[in-house]
């Protein structure tokens, strides 16, 4: 049997999931998703400090939206439309991803980078609390996607899976919250937040309604898929 090497150890409270070597060979290979808004959406996400799920994740989640041919996707939480970048691409002119941050410079921001990008109009982005406006807004969708606060990823799951359509997708980021879901005392950005991931994780593969997987790459990915009849 090969030896297996333990993750990669940044502190006794925090793990590397994958190890930054495969990732930088994974990054190599996405050489021909350049694209000069993207490049931008990421130099300023760097240059504050601010979280997107970048560029491994952004391919696969748009791969996900090709491989179900979705047309309507939510996302919990959109930030400056860097995930939508890779939706509304997926989606095609007649698709639709309804967005939602708090922050109205997040929207005007996405509108500078989308419209860029020539998606804008593929964007319906709604400034608020995402459970606010996901309350208001009707109908099913093929992909809800989940990026908020932490400590509310319980509270998202319970909101959307009722509205993915069978064999639509939940997804979710940051569902393995730099390893700390998986050491004995986790060093938290927030105190709750750790337990919360951990409840929400619990939930999903625990829904006999739902086929659940997480792949680890960046921050962990929660893909789970709504079963058909």
């Amino acid at each position: 049997m090969a030896d297996i090497k333990s993750p990669t150890v940044l502190n006794p409270g925090i793990l590397i999931p994958v190890n930054p070597a495969i990732e930088n060979y994974m990054h190599g290979l996405l050489r021909h998703t350049d694209h000069p808004v993207l490049t931008e959406m990421e130099a300023l996400a760097q240059k504050n400090n601010f979280p997107i799920i970048g560029r491994l994740v952004g391919a696969f989640i748009e791969s996900l939206a090709k491989m179900i041919n979705a047309e309507q996707v939510f996302e919990f939480g959109s930030g400056y439309g860097y995930s939508a970048y890779w939706f509304a691409r997926a989606v095609g002119s007649k698709g639709r991803v309804i967005c939602t941050d708090a922050d109205f410079l997040n929207q005007e921001k996405a509108e500078q980078y989308l419209s860029a990008a020539g998606l804008w109009d593929r964007v319906d982005f709604r400034a608020g609390m995402a459970q606010d406006v996901f309350a208001q807004t009707k109908g099913v969708f093929d992909i809800c996607y989940n990026d908020v606060d932490k400590g509310d990823y319980p509270e998202i799951w319970k909101l959307a899976k009722d509205r993915i359509r069978p064999g639509g997708l939940y997804i979710a980021d940051n569902v393995l919250w730099r390893g700390r879901v998986a050491v004995e005392n986790p060093s938290d950005i927030f105190p709750g937040w750790t337990e919360a991931i951990m409840e929400h994780n619990e939930l999903i593969f625990n829904d006999p309604e739902f086929d659940t997987f997480i792949n680890p790459t960046r921050d962990g990915v929660i893909v789970a898929r709504k079963k058909t009849a």
